[in-house]
């Protein structure tokens, strides 16, 4: 029979273990991940900046362009990360644009633009535990925050307006 101490090594291996074994993406599923996430912040961006040509109320024109402004960030933070990763961007817009604009009702698209942004908070509540790369997982958690900010303002404004 082994001693005790001969059963188990004290060395931990958890470093050389596979990225799926661990819970993690492979360097594969974090891009597609990162570019379906651009596509959508595209699509988010064009909706917001052309609905703010739209708005006539001072307000929702300022939390539309605070939305354009985030929108047009995280697509810059998201090019940087799959750049980072010896990747190219893709450069399609998310198929959300359409279906957003095609809503005339501009309160009623607010309502689906903030339909969106909880999309995108649930991608990324499920992404970022998977993320490896500390840079890349902390960019995303603040992505995530403000995703979770435009929504209150969205609601918040809606409820204001009677719209919601």
């Amino acid at each position: 029979m082994q001693p005790e101490s001969d059963r188990a090594s004290p060395v931990c291996y958890a470093e050389q273990a596979d990225a799926a074994y661990m819970g993690q993406l492979s360097r594969e599923e974090l891009l597609a991940a990162l570019d379906e996430l651009l596509e959508a912040e595209r699509a988010g961006a064009r909706v917001a900046e052309e609905t703010v040509a739209q708005l006539r109320d001072p307000a929702e024109r300022a939390l539309m362009e605070t939305i354009r402004q985030d929108e047009v960030k995280w697509c810059g933070m998201l090019i940087a990360a799959i750049k980072s990763l010896d990747a190219k961007p893709g450069s399609r817009t998310g198929a959300f644009h359409g279906k957003a604009m095609a809503i005339a009702d501009l309160p009623a698209r607010m309502a689906f633009l903030n339909r969106g942004q909880a999309w995108v908070v649930r991608k990324l509540e499920a992404l970022v535990p998977k993320v490896k790369e500390a840079g890349i997982q902390d960019d995303l958690l603040a992505m995530l925050a403000a995703h979770r900010e435009n929504i209150d303002r969205v609601e918040v404004q809606l409820a204001a307006a009677g719209k919601s």
